[in-house]
């Protein structure tokens, strides 16, 4: 595993976290520039988790949205199914019903899959929006082949962009800063805090992670390689790391 890590970290360059950190800019008003090219950027990252060789695995996608990420792994070889309590946001991407028929309504805290069937597990900024994340966590885990991938990457609570949609606010708390937003754009935020996001700490992750024996890496997945120390140091990497990535190879 420390060769694919070095994959991984051979493509962290500073390039790549300029051009993510610009997309950011349309997630609200032109979602399908922004998801297209994190589908792409993610495909690249399993990609290299594989070790270049993904053709012919099959990869479960927990929260997969509106289906930005399943015709991206697709068009990379892989057989994709993807799962989304939400049926608006099944029938929201790009391919519409064509591409609802590629996921399965259900919740990631209870995934309706055998044990050991697939060979990645893939959640992408999920964690964050469920209370017990963890769990989520154990079910990709039971559903993944011995020798496979799980791929859990979730936005770090007290990170830059852990409250969403409400920015630096969120550092005022996140109910004072959900009650913010609403007086401020007559609604309230889609991630509110407290029913639809929640704070998710690095170390909480790392500590379970590390709990399951079958850690294998973890890096903020928007860094440059040069930054990835700051994963190590506890406190400092709750504001730094901004987006952590878990990799687990279930035995």
């Amino acid at each position: 595993m420390p060769a694919v890590t070095d994959a991984v970290a051979r493509r962290a360059t500073l390039a790549r976290s300029v051009r993510l950190l610009g997309e950011f800019r349309f997630e609200q008003r032109d979602p399908a520039r922004f998801y297209g090219a994190l589908a792409q950027d993610t495909v690249a990252m399993v990609t290299a988790l594989l070790d270049g060789d993904p053709a012919g695995r099959t990869l479960l996608d927990v929260g997969g949205g509106p289906g930005y990420f399943a015709d991206a792994f697709e068009a990379a070889g892989l057989s994709y199914v993807g799962v989304e309590p939400d049926p608006r946001e099944m029938h929201a991407g790009p391919a519409g019903d064509r591409g609802a028929a590629r996921f399965v309504r259900a919740s990631g805290m209870a995934l309706p899959f055998a044990d050991d069937a697939v060979d990645v597990c893939l959640s992408s900024n999920v964690a964050e929006h469920v209370r017990d994340p963890w769990r989520m966590g154990r079910e990709m885990l039971r559903v993944t082949k011995p020798g496979g991938l799980v791929v859990l990457s979730y936005t770090v609570w007290l990170g830059p962009f852990g409250g969403h949609e409400m920015g630096l606010t969120h550092y005022l708390g996140g109910a004072r800063a959900a009650e913010r937003y609403t007086r401020r754009h007559g609604r309230r935020p889609k991630n509110d805090y407290g029913s639809s996001l929640f704070a998710v700490s690095a170390a909480d992750g790392l500590a379970w992670a590390q709990s399951t024996g079958m850690l294998v890496a973890a890096f903020p997945r928007y860094h440059p390689r040069w930054a990835w120390w700051t994963t190590r140091v506890p406190v400092l990497r709750e504001f730094l790391v901004s987006n952590l990535v878990l990799v687990l190879r279930p035995s």
